[in-house]
This record gives C-alpha cells, sequence and structure tokens, in this order.
C-alpha cells in the first residue's frame, strides 16, 4: 500500500547518487539513484526494515531512524521537517477551503504606496488577488492567468519569460509540496490534479518531492520592453488575512534592473479595465478570483 511516507522516501532516494554517500557506482546499475539496501546500510537499518517504510507496512518510525534516514538522503532542514510530518498520524483533510480571498482596505493602500517596489497579495494557491502598477507593467501578457503556478506551466510564453525555466519550476513546485504538507485542502488538491492532468513537466518535478520552504535565489526573466531582469523577492504574511502574503520583488542597487524598473515605472502598461478602485496613492490593478489578474512575474 503506497502512503505519502513512502513515495517521499522512494523519490528522494532516487535523487541521491552512490557518489554523493561515498558508495561506489557502476555502469550496470539499473536503479536510479540509491538501492534500498544502500539507504539501509547509510541509516544503520535493517533492509527489511526499511522496505517495510517504503511500501507503507511500518509508518511511525522512531526520531533516531527519521534522523538517520534524513543524513543518509541527505536532506536539507526543509525536507527533514517534511519527512518528519509524515511519519506523524494523518490529520483530517480540509473539504471546504478558508475564505482567503477578502484583502484589508489598508493592505492594499500599503502596497499602492510601495511605487518603486513591484508588489502583489497572494494567497496559499498561487492566487494572485491584489497588484500594484510596477508589478502589473513586469507581468505584461501573463496576466491571462491569475495563478503562479498555472502561469510557469501552462502559458505558452513562459520558457520565453523565465530565462531559467526549470530552475524556477523547481523551486515553486517544491514550494507548493511544502504549502501541501501532509494533508492537502480541497483547493490545492484541485491545483495539483488539474496540473497533474494538463502538464507532463508538472508530473515530472512533483514526482521528485522536493520541497522548499523559503527561496534565497533571485527569478531572472525576460521582458519585452526592457530585457532580461534580475529580481530578489521576499513575502511577508499579513496578520489581518491568514493565509496571505505580500509578495515583494526589488532589484540590486545601480543594476541594469533598477535601471529597467525605472523605465517601466513611467510607462502605463496596464489595460483598460485592469484599474479596479484606488484606496489612495497611486492607482491599483486590483482583482477578484475568477477575474482576469496581473499574474506571475
Amino acid at each position: 500500500m503506497r502512503t505519502p511516507l513512502g513515495d517521499f522516501l522512494r523519490a528522494r532516494r532516487h535523487a541521491v547518487s552512490p557518489g554523493q554517500v561515498g558508495l561506489p557506482g557502476g555502469a550496470n546499475r539499473r536503479t536510479p539513484g540509491l538501492r534500498r539496501e544502500e539507504v539501509a546500510f547509510l541509516a544503520k537499518v535493517s533492509t527489511d526494515y526499511y522496505t517495510k517504510l517504503e511500501q507503507g507496512v511500518e509508518r511511525r518510525p522512531s526520531d533516531q531512524v527519521l534522523d538517520a534516514l534524513a543524513q543518509a538522503l541527505r536532506l536539507d532542514d526543509d525536507a527533514t521537517g517534511h519527512l518528519r510530518a509524515l511519519a506523524q498520524p494523518p490529520t483530517a483533510r480540509s473539504e471546504t477551503p478558508a475564505r482567503d480571498d477578502e484583502i484589508n482596505p489598508h493592505v492594499l493602500r500599503l502596497m499602492d504606496r510601495m511605487q518603486d517596489i513591484p508588489a502583489a497579495v497572494v494567497n496559499h494557491r498561487t492566487d494572485v488577488l491584489a497588484c500594484n502598477t510596477l508589478w502589473a507593467a513586469i507581468t505584461g501578457e501573463f496576466g491571462s492567468s491569475g495563478n503562479f503556478l498555472r502561469i510557469l506551466f501552462l502559458h505558452p510564453r513562459a520558457r520565453e519569460r523565465f530565462v531559467e525555466w526549470e530552475v524556477q519550476a523547481r523551486a515553486m513546485v517544491a514550494h507548493l509540496r511544502a504549502a501541501v504538507g501532509t494533508t492537502c485542502d480541497a483547493s490545492l488538491c484541485a491545483l495539483v490534479t488539474e496540473l497533474s492532468e494538463a502538464s507532463e513537466d508538472f508530473r515530472r518535478i512533483w514526482d521528485r518531492h522536493d520541497v522548499r520552504i523559503k527561496r534565497r535565489d533571485p527569478v531572472h526573466l525576460h521582458h519585452d520592453l526592457v530585457g532580461e531582469l534580475i529580481l530578489w523577492h521576499e513575502s511577508f504574511a499579513i496578520d489581518s488575512a491568514p493565509g496571505l502574503r505580500l509578495w515583494t520583488a526589488q532589484a540590486d542597487p545601480g543594476s541594469p534592473t533598477e535601471t529597467a524598473l525605472a523605465i517601466l515605472k513611467t510607462l502605463d502598461l496596464a489595460r483598460p479595465g485592469d484599474r479596479r478602485g484606488n484606496t489612495g496613492g497611486s492607482p491599483r490593478v486590483t482583482v477578484s478570483l475568477g477575474l482576469r489578474v496581473s499574474g506571475l512575474f
């Protein structure tokens, strides 16, 4: 019987090469990554016990075993935390997603006044609920979809826009895997199912079981008007709306990207009808779920 714990162990075993853990390789290996007996040897457990973990027969390994498996599989802190969560008893799945599309007007006003910084309000599914004009100027035609992951995997020009598409795709899917965690609310499960059915690339990357909570790398984009953009991003929890985050992006001081953002700031690239009710400050591009969103940068 397959279990999330077993699937995770299997995927991470396949992602580690013998050379990474000091074991001999060989040209005739048919198993990608490590064999079960090799993981068992590194974790100092029996091959039979480890096999039962992957097969779902054994579901409650001790903390000591989890630590040993994390070390054997070269898991980082995010992946180790995910491993520990998978080993806990399952919790009830939420069939009714929480209402997370209501944004405090004060948050919108704050975002409006961030005139030199692209900013957007995003929910746990990576739907963009609102954004300022500089964010809209960066996204351009990607406004046809309101979800980061749908844009990344389903938009026909995504590979042109993202300079390192595979890197960005893996990072976003690893973030989604962390958001899903050990249980999946109905809306997240629906998104995973939709993308799995529509994109072979999503299925391939999702099956890696990478987990990543925090992103530390920049986003490299190609903009049709100003060329390449290198943006460092950070997000902040919104206390008045649990589940929502304020996403921001910025360039290195004095960089070509900073100059490009200054140029985009002077242009009005939001289409007529995108601007909806201003709370003060500069015009805002806002959207409700179901309407056209200025999408992913």
